[in-house]
């Protein structure tokens, strides 16, 4: 799977974990920044990610700052994107089970190494379930 990840200056230590994760399971990954702790504007960086997403250059994207919120309230200012901030197991897979999310949101300050680990694992093995849902996700 070809998979986006983006951060800001608040994400870049989650994302130094998440990014080998991602290459160890065979992702193909796609580093849209940013590469150090200067303060940056997270808007770009979700903007970058969603684009490649909504351009099927990716399949997926992951967007990391410090509690997630900013990342997932940028990346659905787009219509085509569905960002999920998730910082468990469950709402992981609920997301994309129900909601066929295409981004997932991390917090790096609310989120240890070893649960993000689990939740970006959970999330990418998960499939959207269609049905009911499809309908629901149609609607927006």
């Amino acid at each position: 799977m070809k998979i986006a990840i983006g951060c800001d200056h608040g994400g870049i230590d989650l994302k130094k974990v998440v990014l080998p994760l991602l290459e160890k399971l065979g992702h193909e990954v796609y580093d849209q920044g940013t590469n150090s702790t200067d303060s940056v504007d997270y808007p770009r960086f979700a903007s970058a990610v969603c684009d490649m997403v909504v351009e099927k250059t990716c399949d997926r994207g992951i967007l990391i700052c410090g509690t997630g919120i900013g990342m997932s309230m940028a990346a659905n200012r787009n219509n085509a994107i569905r960002a999920a901030l998730c910082h468990d197991i469950f709402t992981a897979r609920m997301s994309r089970e129900h909601n066929n999310a295409n981004i997932l949101c991390l917090g790096a300050r609310v989120i240890g190494p070893g649960l993000a680990e689990e939740v970006v694992k959970e999330w990418l093995a998960t499939d959207f379930a269609e049905g009911r849902h499809l309908r629901r996700i149609e609607m927006f």
